[in-house]
């Protein structure tokens, strides 16, 4: 599938606590899960190549979308459609030397600056916004608040809003709504699903709250 038809984008650990990783991924991608990044600092190359395998399967299985984080050198060696970058991580154009023309790249903005560097940026294939919320996956990191979306939502607009972007940071089911309602029609999760009990129907609960793009 095409970035531009992803609405709702997951970031998960390698799972090792709980050791289900293929019965997880598999889950969420059935309950409507677009892309599935994997974002693990504890696990060492070889064991994330073997869990990005499991990944690619699945999501060929349900035909949606994976990711990998960072590691533009993991990216190349999976064969990774997607790959995302930081502020300071690889720049844009060495990231794209390296996993070549055709795996989508996106990036992390945190202000109306780097929104509009995103926007205009030639080659990014889309961008997040955030942390709307603070959230202890990105520990230290200030919150944006939904004015950031907002901000997002009518620069997009006024450069044509063929650009993909999601918002990003503390969303889950009590507040997906807030985050739409600014503008926002696509986002990226992590305890909303890593953390319930049925990651399948969390997934579809959140994907059934979002606005058709």
């Amino acid at each position: 599938m095409p970035i531009g038809s992803a609405q709702l984008y997951l970031c998960t650990d390698a799972r090792t606590r709980q050791g289900d990783f293929p019965d997880f991924v598999d889950a969420a991608f059935a309950g409507g899960v677009d892309i599935i990044q994997l974002r693990d600092k504890g696990i060492e190359a070889a064991e994330e190549l073997e869990l990005l395998a499991v990944l690619a399967e699945a999501a060929q299985r349900h035909g949606r979308l994976w990711a990998v984080n960072d590691r533009a050198d993991i990216a190349l060696l999976a064969g990774a459609p997607v790959f995302h970058i930081g502020q300071n991580d690889l720049p844009l154009a060495a990231a794209r030397s390296l996993v070549g023309p055709d795996t989508g790249i996106g990036m992390s903005t945190h202000s109306p600056e780097q929104v509009a560097a995103a926007v205009a940026e030639p080659g990014l294939d889309y961008f997040c916004v955030g942390p709307v919320w603070a959230t202890p996956t990105k520990p230290g990191r200030p919150a944006v608040g939904l004015q950031l979306i907002k901000e997002a939502a009518e620069q997009v607009r006024a450069a044509g809003g063929t650009r993909p972007w999601f918002a990003i940071g503390g969303i889950d089911l009590s507040n997906v709504d807030q985050v739409a309602d600014a503008g926002a029609g696509r986002i990226v999760v992590v305890r909303a699903i890593t953390e319930a009990e049925d990651p399948a129907e969390a997934a579809r609960r959140l994907r059934a709250a979002l606005p058709p793009l």
